[in-house]
């Protein structure tokens, strides 16, 4: 039973440690732009499922999907990757939604903590009752 309780926990950590890097990633390209909305940065976001094998539960990652919102568009003719029209594409990233789930997703992890701590120490306790 205890292991199980490891298991899942460890699960549990490595998802928000992805969803947190992608949240660094999508982040780190807030502010990029390009000259088409093809090449334009769009936000990615993991995607989990809950799992359930041999009695043993967790979560596991389904991939990470970009987001299908259109990148923003401005007009700048004097930018230098401005296209024909004088427009540049910017990341479709939402800063405040990734601030978001960054909060979200570093409280969950350090959930996680705090539940192995807590089985940590009602095993030694278990084991103090023995002697």
């Amino acid at each position: 039973m205890s292991m199980s309780i490891f298991d899942i926990a460890g699960s549990a950590m490595k998802a928000q440690n992805l969803r947190l890097n992608t949240t660094a990633s999508n982040l780190a390209n807030v502010n990029t732009v390009t000259g088409s909305a093809e090449e334009a940065y769009r936000a990615r976001h993991p995607v989990f499922a809950a799992v359930l094998q041999n009695e043993i539960g967790g979560v596991e990652s389904r991939g990470v999907v970009e987001s299908s919102r259109e990148p923003e568009m401005r007009y700048e003719p004097g930018h230098p990757l401005a296209n024909e029209e004088g427009y540049i594409f910017g990341s479709n990233v939402d800063s405040v939604e990734e601030m978001a789930n960054m909060m979200s997703a570093t409280r969950s992890y350090q959930s996680n903590v705090d539940m192995l701590g807590t089985v940590r120490q009602l095993m030694l306790q278990t084991l103090k009752m023995g002697q």
